[in-house]
């Protein structure tokens, strides 16, 4: 089965550090588990995600997290196949979008709506430049 990359976007409901590193951990687990990849762009009012890896593993996840009542307002932004991971040593990298990403007040007035697929891509391109790791790697889905 070949790889795919899920972006989706959501509004954290009761967002703090103990519940971030809640999530993080079990996602760090299940994702390791089953062979998902990817980047979780945070702070206190949006929660910008990548899933990548199999199709089936990622919808799963995907599903997973749309049942997840610490998550409001989730919408799908990009699902694409793909060759090649951009986060394939993670099984989750967390970012907590410091100074590059929209403000606030942008994605209030809808800047995450009017972002093309390209833009958001780059969003998870710049995180990964960041993180100081190898790019891309090929991986057998």
């Amino acid at each position: 089965m070949g790889l795919v990359q899920l972006i989706y976007s959501s509004r954290p409901f009761g967002f703090d550090l103990s519940v971030l590193d809640g999530i993080l951990l079990v996602a760090r687990i299940n994702n390791a588990r089953n062979n998902v990849t990817g980047a979780l762009i945070c702070r206190a009012d949006l929660y910008l995600q990548m899933l990548e890896g199999p199709e089936d593993a990622v919808q799963k996840t995907y599903a997973s997290i749309k049942r997840d009542d610490r998550h409001m307002e989730i919408t799908e932004r990009v699902k694409r196949p793909i060759t090649q991971r951009l986060f394939p040593h993670w099984a989750m990298l967390d970012d907590p979008a410091e100074g590059w990403l929209w403000t606030p007040d942008q994605v209030n007035q809808g800047a995450i709506d009017a972002a093309g697929t390209a833009q958001i891509i780059n969003v998870f391109t710049r995180v990964r430049s960041m993180a100081g790791r190898p790019a891309a790697a090929n991986i057998n889905g």
